[in-house]
């Protein structure tokens, strides 16, 4: 099973110059690359040039457009659902378009939503016909890989173990890595088929009797991880305090920034934030107490996400019952930087050895 390099990961480094031609180069003589992420909830955009340890982003977007909405229920994309994601990438086909981006350097993927719908694949051709964007649909595996990959620099070099947890609004990706001989190998993953929008469909928020319906999430949550295949012994490790959590979503950032007490959202204070398995707790406390017109008026929520952030409290809450560590890295950060970084390294590559790569996407997630 391939290793766990360690590279870093990071977004605002400086730079510098390489080759004129523009392969390897840094900095402003860099070419630019894009990631663009439609998930269940989320339209995301990353263009960013390289630099010396990873990448300085140029611009970026995000839009909440739930293309998730009634999928659990129907199996099929929503109209209304649909055009909202639509608009959301006609802008991120402007913006591609304004920094006069390549296509042969954005890489675009679509995750559960348009992988479970009956008229998924429909729709990306709708996308490809009205905006130009070539949008790949990846399989649950490469979800789990990228995000790793993601957030490598934020790995504790002296943890044993690290679980990383990506909260989707469809599924949520598990990656369980170990430290072998200096380096962290995927030694186990798991996808689980509950995310925070089909939770939030499953348990509506009840005007009252708050307790009941948050256990009820995460028992649901619950039942999802009791099938991870992972080794039992890997388990001691987090238990006994060798082994650290990575969260990496609205799940965590909001309890981040509910934590920290933040007026507006910063990102500088929240990605790399380390929090305690109570300070989870706590922060899901004060989400609970606040009800839906309360944490919609919390600028690290808003009202987009008013009725989700606490599922994914939940999701968060169902992991660490049944992986129990009293660490947690918060990571702002995942799948689009993981796309990001891969491209980036392949270019690096010479030609002969991209030629010949060829790894089946039926093995587990890892990140060479």
């Amino acid at each position: 099973m391939p290793e766990i390099d360690g590279a870093p990961a990071r977004r605002d480094d400086r730079s510098r110059p390489r080759r004129p031609d523009g392969h390897g180069a840094t900095g402003r003589d860099a070419p630019l690359y894009g990631a663009l992420d439609l998930g269940t909830n989320n339209c995301r955009l990353l263009i960013a040039r390289p630099s010396r340890d990873g990448f300085h982003v140029v611009d970026s977007f995000s839009r909440i457009v739930r293309l998730g909405d009634g999928l659990s229920r129907t199996g099929r994309l929503d109209d209304d659902a649909m055009e909202r994601a639509y608009q959301a990438l006609n802008l991120c086909a402007e913006r591609v378009a304004r920094k006069g981006l390549e296509s042969t350097r954005l890489s675009a993927v679509a995750t559960h939503a348009c992988r479970q719908a009956d008229n998924g694949l429909a729709f990306i051709e709708r996308i490809r016909v009205g905006t130009g964007l070539n949008l790949r649909i990846i399989d649950p595996v490469e979800e789990a890989r990228l995000a790793v990959e993601g957030c490598l620099n934020l790995f504790d070099s002296g943890a044993e173990a690290i679980l990383v947890v990506d909260v989707g609004g469809g599924s949520t990706e598990l990656s369980w890595l170990r430290r072998e001989d200096g380096r962290f190998r995927t030694v186990g993953w798991m996808s689980a088929p509950v995310g925070v929008v089909t939770l939030a469909e499953r348990h509506p928020e009840p005007a009252s009797g708050h307790d009941d319906w948050f256990e009820a999430m995460v028992v649901d949550m619950g039942a999802a991880l009791g099938v991870a295949n992972v080794d039992p012994d890997l388990h001691a490790l987090f238990t006994g305090g060798r082994a650290h959590m990575v969260g990496t979503s609205g799940a965590i950032t909001s309890l981040a920034g509910i934590h920290l007490g933040l007026e507006r959202y910063q990102r500088n204070l929240v990605d790399g934030l380390w929090m305690s398995r109570d300070d989870c707790e706590q922060a899901t406390e004060t989400l609970q107490r606040l009800g839906r017109s309360g944490r919609a008026a919390e600028a690290c929520i808003g009202p987009d996400r008013a009725d989700l952030v606490l599922a994914g409290a939940a999701i968060m809450a169902a992991v660490q019952r049944a992986w129990p560590c009293e660490r947690v890295r918060v990571a702002d950060r995942g799948l689009r930087e993981g796309l990001l970084l891969k491209r980036m390294r392949e270019d690096r590559r010479p030609a002969r050895r991209r030629r010949n790569r060829g790894r089946s996407r039926s093995q587990p997630p890892a990140t060479t």
